[in-house]
């Protein structure tokens, strides 16, 4: 795995090494000793499979309250999508800038979200599958979230958003009521 940082303190995209041969390739996903050397050292309790049938389903900006904050890991394994991290924590430098890759079965890479950050996605193809690691356990009643089309943040998606769930859709706006984690 290569990793490189970003100019968001904490957020990194990781690239896999693929070792190929005549049946394939293989890459590692995850090894303990590689991420501490890459000072990102995390004890994933949770993982997560999600699938999004239609291009410009929009699925975020979702974040957990303290004490129930998580890093993420998050990796596409089919199709496309565009994934945004937004910076929440009131006391970085980042406060509230995000940043955005398109992370696709073809290009293999992975985002490291530490905690204090919105996520979401909005899927470029149909038929998308995402794996997610979590370092919390999801605990209902500590989630947030913020609008996708906050103009405080002013994300550039790539495509109009097409499809957006009911919850998604009722997410506040930072000027509404929120702080920062």
């Amino acid at each position: 795995m290569t990793f490189n940082s970003t100019f968001i303190k904490g957020l990194n995209i990781i690239d896999l090494n693929l070792y190929k041969d005549d049946r394939g390739w293989l890459a590692r996903t995850f090894c303990k000793e590689e991420f501490i050397k890459a000072g990102l050292d995390a004890e994933w309790v949770q993982m997560n499979h999600s699938y999004t049938m239609q291009k410009g389903t929009l699925r975020g900006m979702h974040f957990q309250n303290p004490p129930y904050s998580e890093i993420k890991l998050v990796r596409c394994i089919s199709g496309a999508v565009y994934d945004v991290a937004i910076d929440v924590r009131k006391e970085s430098l980042t406060f509230l800038k995000w940043f955005g890759i398109e992370l696709s079965a073809e290009n293999k890479k992975m985002i490291y979200i530490p905690e204090g950050f919105a996520h979401g996605f909005l899927t470029l193809t149909d038929n998308c599958e995402i794996i997610y690691h979590h370092t919390n356990y999801y605990t209902p009643g500590a989630e947030g979230g913020i609008q996708y089309n906050d103009p405080a943040v002013n994300i550039k998606w790539p495509m109009p958003v097409i499809e957006i769930s009911l919850r998604d859709q009722s997410h506040p706006y930072l000027t509404e009521t929120f702080n920062g984690i």
